[in-house]
């Protein structure tokens, strides 16, 4: 476990560099979590490590393997200084242990939801996680291992997460890209939905 979030981290740092900060967070029943922040311009990236150290289990499966299956970390990016997106890390953290706490299998597509605000008066509570292999590559394990998978977080509003169970995550991510929305600021309005 140990070994894996090493190598973790160190992939994070190559890509991202030092992050300035850093937090932990610990709920009964998970392994730590922590949360870095890694400033770049007017960019902040927020990145979960810890989730990666156990693979997610299918909920289905009589038996979780301790070894195989898909491995993640959680990548958020917003613009700096519109608000106080600092706030985020424990919500951050939340996300990252729900394959612990519920069992589930964080991937491409699927929606996650804290039930507040991201940050004090974010107009999100939900986001859509999107694909890897953009901004930090993915990681490749020694066998038997799935790749550790660094998933962006793009946030959603709750029209926008009421309108993607609807039509669903490519939808409403080329909705998005069709009307120039940029994702990156923290107090965005919802796009709009006709």
């Amino acid at each position: 476990m140990g070994e894996v979030l090493a190598l973790v981290e160190a992939r994070l740092r190559t890509a991202l560099g030092e992050p300035d900060a850093r937090a932990a967070v610990t709920f009964l029943g998970t392994d730590r979590i922590e949360v870095l922040r890694f400033a770049e311009g007017d960019l902040v990236r927020y990145a979960t490590l810890g989730m990666s150290a156990q693979p997610m289990a299918d909920p289905t499966a009589a038996l979780a393997d301790p070894v195989k299956g898909p491995r993640a970390e959680l990548v958020l990016t917003v613009r700096a200084g519109l608000a106080d997106t600092d706030k985020v890390l424990r919500p951050l953290a939340v996300l990252a242990a729900t394959p612990q706490v519920e069992g589930v299998v964080v991937a491409p597509g699927a929606s996650l939801d804290v039930g507040d605000p991201l940050w004090p008066g974010a107009p999100f509570t939900s986001v859509l996680v999107a694909e890897s292999g953009g901004l930090v590559e993915d990681l490749d394990l020694d066998e038997p291992m799935d790749p550790a998978r660094f998933l962006p977080l793009l946030p959603m509003t709750s029209n926008e997460a009421a309108w993607k169970r609807v039509h669903g995550a490519q939808a409403l991510e080329e909705r998005w890209l069709a009307r120039g929305t940029d994702l990156r600021d923290p107090l965005r309005r919802s796009v709009e939905l006709d």
